[in-house]
């Protein structure tokens, strides 16, 4: 069954037992450093936000968070796909934050040399401002407005040994696609049910041949807080991911043998890495467990805790929109690459 969203006066209410955030490195943070990102009547800016970019596509949700590291301004911003990035060059003039956020990651130490500029005002608990492309890249020279509302604090951390579950739901029945349909219309679909198995069959890219797009896949349902375990096969180099609620994604990806990394097969794409890389080689069946309880998000891979009930701090690339509180539905990402899902089980929390 599905559970209404929390109002807002619910997540206010736990202001005062928030006391911990985490980095996208999964860095626990100090009672500090959260304060600084709560409402300042100096400064309107600061704080944490949920954007949505007026760009009629399909990848309009975004993110800011703007707060105060000793004494200096630092922030970070989503803008609608790809990861979470740190702004540079902050300042505030005349009420006005203004500041560079780079076109991509850095790569092989090389810092990325496009930078787009933003600029946002801030009134209460609403936001509204642009960011202007310049030079390079697809997107060549634009500018683009963006509007959002302020995130409401964490809630305390949720004792998961004290919450409820409902009876399982099996999301995929084995045999056809009933409680699925495409989250994207205009793309072709490369879904279909073999041996059991819910696959996206994207044919392999020839070398010099272009990717492509084919959609996404997204439960009929909606849903809240929940437990999803799941089983999950990814091709070498293959890409995918399942989004909890539509803007939350547990990145799927054939990382086995590397690095510890944000980016991993079972990351918060972007926010959270994994404590330990737990991950199999590719074309094995791996097993996630994940829950999200008052945007905490716990996942278990193949058995070994990788994240532990860690604050999730905003949506992530893809997301379907940006408020936190809205129900949403499970969606597995195909638009990346081949991979393969069986045994989606969904208990939803119950109050």
């Amino acid at each position: 069954m599905n559970v209404s969203p929390k109002p807002i006066g619910a997540w206010l209410g736990a202001i005062a037992v928030a006391a911990f955030a985490v980095t996208s490195s999964c860095t626990t943070t100090s009672p500090d450093e959260v304060a600084s990102v709560v409402a300042d009547p100096t400064t309107p800016i600061i704080g944490r936000w949920a954007l949505t970019i007026s760009n009629n596509a399909a990848n309009n949700a975004g993110w800011l968070e703007v707060k105060r590291e000793n004494g200096a301004l630092v922030g970070s911003m989503l803008w609608g796909g790809g990861s979470v990035l740190t702004l540079s060059d902050l300042t505030i003039a005349d009420g006005k934050l203004t500041a560079k956020r780079p076109r991509g990651p850095a790569t092989k130490g090389k810092a990325q040399e496009i930078l787009d500029t933003v600029t946002a005002t801030a009134a209460g608990d609403t936001i509204a401002g642009t960011l202007e492309a310049r030079g390079g890249g697809k997107k060549g020279n634009s500018k683009t407005a963006f509007a959002g509302t302020r995130i409401p604090p964490l809630p305390p951390r949720p004792n998961l040994a004290k919450v409820k579950f409902g009876e399982p739901i099996a999301l995929f029945n084995g045999r056809d696609l009933t409680g699925w349909r495409s989250k994207d219309p205009s793309l072709r679909s490369a879904w279909r049910v073999e041996n059991g198995a819910l696959v996206n069959a994207v044919p392999k890219r020839a070398p010099g041949q272009e990717h492509e797009r084919t959609a996404n896949l997204r439960t009929e349902r909606d849903f809240e807080d929940f437990n999803l375990k799941l089983e999950v096969s990814v091709p070498a180099e293959s890409n995918s991911g399942v989004y909890l609620r539509g803007i939350y994604e547990i990145q799927v990806f054939d990382s086995y043998g590397k690095p510890l990394d944000p980016h991993n097969m079972g990351a918060l794409y972007s926010r959270i890495t994994p404590r330990v890389a737990a991950e199999k080689p590719a074309g094995e069946w791996q097993t996630l467990d994940i829950t999200l309880v008052d945007r905490h998000l716990t996942v278990i891979l193949n058995g070994t805790n990788i994240i532990d009930n860690q604050p999730v701090l905003g949506c992530t690339g893809g997301a379907m929109w940006s408020d936190e509180s809205r129900p949403g539905p499970i969606y597995l990402q195909g638009d990346h690459g081949a991979v393969s899902y069986r045994n989606l089980v969904l208990r939803p929390v119950v109050k």
